[in-house]
């Protein structure tokens, strides 16, 4: 397999001889504002312009999206992606928004396993944050709270476990002992809310060195990097935690398992 960082959680990923695309956030730098009510609120994104043309970036096979968040789906994506597409979502309300852009293929992943040209996708749990605490405020604002994970699987393959927005929590140490993947991609710039002491929305430093220590036979991928405006973990920060089975791409590098 090859695992392409694009940008932040915009990821190409080659399985089994087809070609993923993953929560593809696709506007130019500093296009929208900050989040409300999370850090650096005052911080334009997304901070880094992409890598590569639009046009190279939205040539794939399928389209996975996690969740509808605005920093993993947007219309300049929805605009530039061919419409016939096989194009995977975590429910119906999910399916129901990619649908009024005009996709025609939208298929909602099983967590029984969804087989897609040999290649057979598990749909994962997720914690967006604590449960308890970021669930009612994403209801309050009317944002949808739930994003999956994905587990890839193919005789001729390692086994990949997308984890999602999430942190380190129950439901991942669950999927990690179920599947046993050989491969981990995770989110892992610690975006955070205001509240509390700066409440995480996915994996920060301290996750990732419990992640590696709970899967040390694993390579784990860190993305969501450095893009975010309510980010407080970056790039040199993972790296200079040391971890040997820990990698930290660059955004257009690409990685081979």
């Amino acid at each position: 397999m090859q695992i392409h960082q694009i940008r932040n959680a915009t990821v190409k990923i080659t399985y089994a001889g087809k070609t993923f695309l993953v929560d593809p956030w696709l506007l130019p730098k500093e296009a929208m504002p900050g989040f409300a009510g999370a850090f650096h609120s005052e911080v334009r994104q997304p901070r880094v312009e992409l890598p590569l043309p639009v046009a190279e970036i939205v040539k794939a096979d399928a389209v996975i999206l996690t969740h509808v968040h605005p920093d993993h789906w947007d219309e300049m994506a929805a605009n530039h992606i061919q419409k016939q597409i096989p194009f995977f979502v975590q429910s119906q309300t999910d399916k129901t928004i990619i649908e009024k852009y005009g996709f025609t293929n939208v298929c909602i992943l099983s967590e029984s396993g969804t087989l897609f040209e040999g290649i057979t996708l598990y749909k994962t749990p997720c914690q967006h944050g604590r449960k308890e605490i970021v669930k009612p405020m994403c209801e309050k604002m009317g944002m949808p709270y739930d994003a999956m994970g994905i587990v890839f699987k193919n005789s001729a393959e390692k086994t990949l476990y997308v984890a999602g927005d999430t942190i380190w929590c129950e439901e991942v140490k669950h999927t990690l002992d179920t599947y046993k993947p050989q491969v981990v991609l995770i989110n892992a710039c610690g975006a955070s809310l205001l509240v509390g002491n700066g409440e995480r929305l996915i994996m920060h430093k301290q996750d990732i060195e419990d992640l590696a220590s709970y899967i040390p036979q694993a390579q784990i991928i860190a993305s969501h990097m450095d893009t975010v405006s309510h980010l407080t973990v970056t790039r040199q920060d993972i790296r200079s935690l040391g971890l040997s089975n820990v990698h930290v791409p660059e955004d257009n590098e690409v990685l081979s398992f």
